[in-house]
């Protein structure tokens, strides 16, 4: 009886880095790469299109620091869900995969500019000097700002933004790292250069049409595919 599947992962998520220092968005990257060498509680809101790594460079950051991680999507957001973590947030962090005992709590919110103005306000009393849990470092991502009509939310965050100008050079390389790893050199290469420009330099969709230009290939016949390290496949 068949237990298992197993599915070829998409290029997106192999090739994901792990590390901050390996994010193509220099900013944000030197950012956070000065705060995981010394991390300690905060707030980040990192703004920008999605596509370019919000998200994964938070969870990134977790693993790095360490953090105890804790994701809520926006659309889960509400009072309660807020207090519970923020209860969770008194206890020592642990790491999830062996309860070991870590620096910090890690709370992400994703897309935060979708947030109801009663979970934003929740969050909001818990970014207080005085209602901050201990130990935490809090990082909401958007492809926006929250209303914020006063900015008093705004105004207990860090501002980081992630934007795409200038990325597709940096995109095409990444792009002619992962061809070379997946096909071993023995198919002729697409235009990354069209690939990324294509996809507005949005990294995410950009990787998305080098699978589809792989998949359309032609297949190498008993061709031996090369042993690649994490590192090497933690390319943009």
């Amino acid at each position: 009886m068949q237990t298992t599947f197993d599915f070829p992962t998409p290029l997106a998520v192999k090739y994901t880095p792990r590390c901050v220092a390996d994010f193509l968005c220099e900013r944000p990257r030197r950012i956070m790469s000065a705060f995981v060498r010394n991390p300690r509680p905060d707030a980040f809101y990192l703004l920008g299109e999605s596509g370019l790594g919000k998200t994964e460079m938070a969870l990134a950051m977790a693993r790095e620091i360490p953090a105890e991680l804790h994701h809520l999507p926006s659309r889960e957001c509400d009072l309660a869900a807020v207090q519970a973590i923020v209860k969770q947030c008194h206890y020592m962090p642990r790491m999830a995969e062996n309860w070991e005992p870590c620096r910090l709590h890690l709370v992400l919110v994703d897309e935060a500019h979708q947030m109801s103005p009663a979970a934003r306000d929740a969050w909001l009393s818990k970014l207080d000097g005085t209602a901050r849990p201990p130990n935490t470092v809090f990082v909401f991502t958007g492809n926006d700002k929250p209303n914020d009509c006063h900015g008093a939310f705004m105004s207990r965050v860090k501002l980081i933004e992630f934007s795409s100008y200038g990325l597709q050079r940096e995109i095409a390389k990444t792009l002619e790292r992962i061809w070379a790893i997946e096909t071993n050199g023995k198919l002729e290469a697409p235009n990354f250069v069209r690939l990324a420009k294509d996809a507005n330099n949005n990294i995410r969709d950009a990787i998305n049409a080098l699978e589809l230009e792989l998949m359309a290939a032609e297949p190498i016949a008993d061709a031996a595919m090369p042993v690649v390290s994490d590192a090497k496949q933690l390319v943009w």
